[in-house]
């Protein structure tokens, strides 16, 4: 029989979480780094985050991530957040220093990579991005665009009111400006911008089209979509046949893995094309 105490164990909690590509990302890092080391799914209901976080506390997992719907949760729940965390509200990976939960938001982390890898420079030009949307993700994205210093961040959403408080609850001191728009006028609002986000789920496969002209964008926009199934939404082809370079939101998924990857196992993954053409692969196979 297998010997596993010495195994180091991490997983992902959600609800639901059959859907989660994380136990192939470790799986795959594990596996090249040579660890004894295993990530797993696990069915987590509401009331069961506190006790994760207690078998966390225990030593008896090294850590995990934390999936929808329990990401605010959590980060009521650990015992020490990330500054970022703090922030944003919420946690996905968690870990245990010293008898406490530690809990980050990595989701930031894993959007700037992704951008710095796939569009090098695309923060040059600092003057205006517009982020669409203003849930979960458009918070963290806009905290990212923040602190590389973008000076007008334009959030446009479907309910401007949750654009606007959002707005508010992340302006920061100084001359950055957090503006909200009406979903009506997203299309006009993208006039000097130098980078557009569509952090909605809207162009995702099974979801309603993504409106958008791109007529008053300019064509050296950096044009990133968070969304990753399909792998080129009809936003991304627009911007490519146009001329705009174009991330798509793979490499977010595959950053924001890291962090946590290195607090569990103690040695640094690298995000490779070797993984996410295995993580393509599987995304192939599953709409199959």
């Amino acid at each position: 029989m297998e010997r596993t105490e010495n195994v180091v164990r991490a997983c992902v909690v959600g609800d639901p979480v059959s859907h989660s590509r994380s136990p192939l990302i470790h799986g795959h890092w594990l596996q090249r780094l040579g660890i004894a080391g295993a990530y797993d799914r696990r069915q987590v209901k509401a009331d069961e985050v506190d006790a994760f976080l207690d078998e966390v506390r225990a030593g008896k997992l090294r850590g995990g991530n934390v999936t929808v719907p329990h990401k605010e949760e959590a980060a009521r729940r650990v015992d020490v957040l990330t500054d970022t965390a703090r922030h944003l509200g919420a946690v996905n990976t968690v870990w245990e220093v010293d008898g406490k939960v530690w809990g980050d938001n990595t989701d930031v982390t894993g959007f700037l990579a992704n951008l710095d890898e796939r569009s090098p420079g695309w923060d040059r030009e600092r003057e205006k991005a517009i982020v669409l949307g203003a849930g979960g993700a458009a918070r963290a994205i806009i905290y990212g665009l923040l602190t590389r210093g973008f000076r007008e961040i334009g959030i446009a959403n479907r309910s401007v009111s949750r654009a606007r408080k959002l707005a508010e609850e992340l302006q920061p001191q100084g001359e950055q400006q957090l503006v909200p728009i009406a979903w009506d006028a997203r299309s006009d609002a993208l006039k000097n911008a130098n980078v557009l986000v569509n952090t909605t789920s809207l162009g995702m496969t099974g979801q309603p089209p993504l409106e958008l002209s791109l007529e008053a964008l300019p064509v050296q926009a950096v044009v990133h979509d968070i969304v990753y199934a399909p792998l080129e939404t009809d936003l991304l082809r627009a911007a490519r046949q146009r001329g705009n370079p174009a991330v798509d939101g793979l490499g977010m998924l595959l950053h924001q893995a890291a962090p946590g990857f290195s607090r569990w196992f103690g040695q640094e993954p690298q995000v490779t094309d070797e993984l996410r053409l295995l993580i393509i692969d599987d995304m192939n196979r599953t709409a199959a």
